[in-house]
């Protein structure tokens, strides 16, 4: 290990601007992953988990768990990786949770998801939908609909069929979820003693209704070199076109919907209300993002989407209003790591300073810890990794300077005795590479070990699973990258700016802060 040690220090102050060089150019790219980084305010502790609903209108809860929920979980017993599948089933409807392991990844989950699904026999007209992928800290953006003249109808058609499609465009968007009453619907109110004299049933008006709200495609007539296309367009686009349906034919007389029944606008039944402060009836929108993604990068997309809403595509009176934006609360989780880290570094800078009071050695450890904590954003970049509070408040500067001031320290010590030996003068014509080369030699074995034993210490951290590990892995993570870089640049970059900023009038000083403990409790 000290032949290792001294070939790197030897190398470093042999070629002290190749490693200016290449700090400059690792400081640029971690300067580069900092910026790229995605910052959490909180991380998703979760396990990737695959959500699956399924209707089955007018049936019973029994009915759904014997028929839909018990067939599937039947089929998706066989998916790899499955640690969890929990069920719920209730009227008309069927909800399946599968609980994935740590190292399974949402895309293979979903594949394993697919395929056993199509195995599974279900009755007609029961086709499950499998959740958008999203955990609990999806939900990133809400707002509100608002307008001073449209009906809160008018509003809910507009979320459904303009802004739902709108904001699920946005790269990384998983859904769209709408809370409001007055969803739009059609509704046709049957004379019963229309439809008794006629021997019609409600049933009748129905299938008819039904069976008329569709395009049908016929053939292709050539005729002169030139092809018709024959179709018959059906689709109902208002209530006047409702009215005129045929629902039988009684004595080559047809049967219209007008004749028997009143069609009119309305709204399906409320479920509730969304309120907000003193609006009684509002329609909330909430963006949720995919799990995995980089929220600033997300809540960006949405910003300009809002913007172009609002000023290009939305009529005049209606507008969209957010009520909770998480980038409030990323810009308050940035702005306390960023001012905590430069806090530390002032402050351990001037710590440095008070206790070497000298400014070339308070310069060469206080480079170091900028540098380390770039250094762990290139590596956290790399390994795909985000950055929280959590993970950024563990840096401990202190840890990670210690090896500078130690080399530093012994260097500076060395270079005193020396010049107190030959004298000022002479020392400062000397070539001192063999000095620097043996001191550091000696400083560096110690470093290197305290180093490899601070972060051996994390290893217990490294191997924590589930949400403990998705909670404490990257704060172990970030810690031993910025060790790590500490100690890569304290075995070449101090040495090597130390024989730059050290080469002259090197003299220890008296201190007073020292002597002041020298004397107390010495």
């Amino acid at each position: 290990m000290n032949k290792l040690i001294s070939r790197i220090i030897h190398f470093s102050l042999r070629h002290r601007y190749l490693v200016f060089f290449m700090t400059g150019i690792l400081a640029i790219i971690g300067f580069i992953c900092y910026r790229n980084t995605p910052i959490e305010t909180f991380p998703d502790v979760t396990n990737t988990q695959i959500i699956i609903i399924s209707q089955w209108q007018g049936r019973s809860a029994e009915e759904v768990e014997k028929f839909v929920t018990i067939p599937m979980e039947v089929a998706l017993n066989s998916v790899q990786g499955r640690i969890n599948l929990r069920s719920t089933s209730s009227f008309g409807l069927s909800y399946i949770r599968i609980i994935f392991d740590d190292n399974v990844d949402d895309a293979f989950a979903r594949q394993q998801v697919f395929t056993r699904l199509s195995n599974a026999d279900l009755p007609d007209g029961v086709q499950p939908e499998v959740e958008p992928p999203y955990g609990p800290t999806g939900e990133i953006f809400r707002y509100s609909l608002q307008s001073k003249t449209k009906s809160i109808r008018d509003l809910n058609a507009i979320q459904e069929w303009v802004l739902d499609r709108q904001f699920k465009s946005i790269p990384g968007v998983a859904d769209v979820n709408t809370f409001s009453g007055g969803e739009k619907i059609y509704e046709i109110r049957v004379n019963p003693n229309s439809i008794a004299n006629l021997g019609l049933t409600s049933l009748d008006v129905y299938n008819a209704v039904a069976r008329s709200n569709i395009n049908v495609g016929g053939d292709v007539l050539e005729k002169n070199g030139q092809a018709f296309i024959v179709r018959g367009i059906g689709l109902l686009n208002d209530i006047n076109e409702i009215n005129n349906v045929i629902v039988t034919t009684i004595n080559r007389v047809p049967i219209l919907v007008k004749n028997i029944a009143t069609v009119v606008e309305t709204e399906k039944p409320r479920l509730g209300d969304v309120k907000l402060n003193n609006q009684d009836d509002v329609v909330e929108g909430i963006i949720v993002m995919r799990k995995g993604e980089n929220a600033e990068a997300v809540l960006n997309g949405i910003h300009e989407k809002v913007k172009d809403l609002n000023e290009n595509i939305l009529p005049n009176d209606v507008k969209i209003v957010p009520f909770y934006d998480r980038t409030t609360l990323m810009d308050f989780a940035t702005h306390t790591v960023l001012h905590n880290l430069f806090e530390g570094i002032i402050l351990v800078t001037l710590i440095v300073l008070i206790f070497m009071a000298d400014w070339r050695t308070t310069l060469i450890v206080g480079i170091i810890v900028p540098l380390a904590l770039l250094f762990a954003f290139m590596l956290m970049r790399m390994r795909g990794m985000t950055a929280n509070l959590l993970s950024m408040g563990a840096v401990d500067f202190g840890i990670i300077i210690d090896g500078a001031v130690v080399m530093v320290e012994g260097l500076f010590v060395a270079l005193d005795h020396k010049a107190k030996e030959v004298g000022m003068e002479r020392f400062n014509k000397l070539a001192k590479l063999g000095l620097f080369k043996q001191v550091g030699t000696e400083m560096g074995k110690a470093i290197f070990f305290s180093k490899v034993i601070i972060i051996t210490c994390l290893i217990p951290i490294f191997a924590f699973q589930k949400v403990e590990g998705k909670m404490f892995s990257p704060l172990a993570y970030t810690l031993g990258f910025a060790l790590l870089g500490a100690l890569i640049y304290t075995l070449t970059l101090v040495p090597a700016l130390s024989s730059i900023l050290l080469r002259k009038n090197v003299r220890e000083k008296h201190n007073i802060v020292v002597g002041f403990f020298e004397k107390k409790y010495w």
